[in-house]
């Protein structure tokens, strides 16, 4: 067993019986919105109760939450991750489900990965793979991810090869656009022009073994803040580009099969779903508090979602004030 923390705070479980809370969001009120993969979003009040929004879409069934954004009217933007389908949806709070985005360039979108509001009120959608089943992707050939945009000339994609696309983030200025590529291990950045399109991209951090590098944020300070899959590590990247561990609280043998599998090109669904450490698979990390001074880690495995406290300070979304 690996355990770091560097961050000397007891690790907190909050939420109860969440199904596949792989990403989380935070506002200024003191609420946190996971992902709901048996249909939609789940809202933590401040006081600790629940509440569920979501249900199924006809020919899609539930829909399989992955990432999400919120929205202005209180709605939410979310990415389908089906076995063989995607889409983005809009998720009302009295349960209306409606399509926003199911093709690009006339042909139905993949299992979706992520949505993400920037402060320009642009979304920006990242799909993974087109490989189906998509843990066949699971390689570091992966190459056919990509990153659509959707602003007021439409939808449209805007940066292709990327090596499993996952989350992503906007600077605030709207000027730069930072993507983790998770089996090309990857911290990739763009420059974004006035009409939306990507440009110039270049290499922020290469990650090594024992890494998958999904969610992604950053803070005041200029870091990037990474989470892995499978070795539940939470990395800050400092703005040169260099990477120092956090947190990780891992199975060195799991890691070790895991390793060996991505290297020989069999990683599949087992290497994600059955980790055996305490900490189950953690997948995305939002900042939270009233100065934004609390870390929140998503996971794909547990029912609940994990907090500590932290001396850095996250850069408010777009959301913030939802």
């Amino acid at each position: 067993m690996s355990e770091i923390n560097q961050f000397n705070q007891a690790i907190k479980r909050i939420g109860v019986q969440l199904t596949r809370p792989e990403c989380v969001l935070t506002n200024a009120k003191g609420e946190v919105y996971v992902s709901d993969f048996g249909g939609g979003v789940t809202q933590i009040k401040s006081n600790g109760s629940q509440a569920f929004y979501g249900g199924e879409y006809p020919g899609f069934g539930v829909l399989q939450t992955n990432g999400f954004a919120m929205l202005a009217d209180g709605s939410f933007l979310i990415a389908h991750l089906g076995q063989d389908k995607g889409g983005i949806f809009k998720l009302t709070r009295d349960n209306r489900i409606t399509p926003f985005l199911l093709e690009i360039n006339g042909k139905p979108l993949p299992p979706s990965n992520f949505v993400y509001l920037d402060h320009q009120g642009r979304i920006w959608i990242t799909v993974s793979t087109q490989i189906l089943p998509r843990a066949d992707a699971y390689k570091a050939s992966c190459n056919d991810g990509f990153i659509i945009l959707v602003d007021q000339s439409g939808a449209r994609v805007v940066a292709e090869g990327i090596g499993y696309t996952n989350e992503c983030w906007v600077n605030p200025e709207g000027t730069e656009l930072y993507v983790n590529a998770t089996f090309s291990r990857e911290l990739l950045k763009y420059n974004i022009h006035n009409n939306g399109d990507l440009s110039n991209q270049s290499l922020v951090t290469k990650f090594g073994a024992g890494t998958f590098p999904d969610g992604l944020t950053r803070d005041v300070q200029g870091n990037f803040w990474v989470t892995s899959i499978v070795s539940n590590r939470v990395i800050k990247i400092t703005p040169d580009g260099e990477q120092e561990i956090m947190l990780e609280i891992s199975n060195d043998q799991h890691i070790n099969k895991t390793e060996i599998a991505f290297q020989t090109e069999i990683m599949g669904r087992p290497h994600l779903d059955n980790n055996p450490a305490p900490l189950k698979n953690i997948s995305s990390l939002a900042f939270a508090g009233e100065k934004l001074n609390q870390i929140l880690l998503g996971c794909l495995l547990d029912q609940q979602i994990y907090q500590l406290d932290t001396e850095f300070n996250g850069v408010k979304p777009a959301h913030w004030y939802f």
